[in-house]
């Protein structure tokens, strides 16, 4: 496992769409288990493959809960209902928050690292990380639709 580079700011492969994934192998195992780790080093709740430099549908999340964290392999929300308004930031966008609308609920079908089809319903926190991810396969930062940029007083001093 390694520990990679998270693409930042202006970089291009953020505004790409990512290919859907075809291969299920142990190169992708890698990928995921490289994904978790940076992650956690970045102390995120999500990331995309776009924001390591891979044009592949392939998200990991972590809630840091009992359900520890999972992979999302061609995810597509298939339902979503409510709506909710909180702050988002991104680990490819530092130092940047602003508030985001969402779902208040989504419903996801994706495949795990075997190439296996699962559902899973998410509320509140997960539906926002589940869509914020997402967004991140089809080239759409959260700056792309909040309706607020969240100024922290301590950088403007």
């Amino acid at each position: 496992m390694a520990i990679r580079n998270i693409r930042t700011d202006n970089d291009p492969i953020l505004r790409k769409i990512s290919k859907k994934v075809t291969r299920f192998d142990e190169k992708l195992e890698l990928l995921v288990e490289d994904m978790i780790e940076t992650m956690h080093d970045a102390d995120g709740v999500g990331l995309a493959a776009p924001q390591i430099g891979i044009l592949k549908r392939v998200v990991v999340v972590d809630l840091y809960d009992d359900e520890g964290p999972f992979e999302m392999i061609n995810p597509e929300i298939v339902d979503q209902r409510g709506e909710q308004c909180e702050i988002e930031g991104c680990l490819s966008l530092p130092g940047r928050n602003g508030k985001v609308v969402r779902p208040e609920y989504v419903k996801v079908r994706f495949q795990d690292v075997n190439g296996d089809l699962y559902e899973l319903e998410g509320e509140e926190l997960l539906a926002r990380v589940i869509c914020h991810e997402l967004d991140h396969l089809d080239g759409v930062l959260y700056i792309d639709k909040q309706i607020e940029e969240i100024i922290d007083e301590a950088d403007e001093a």
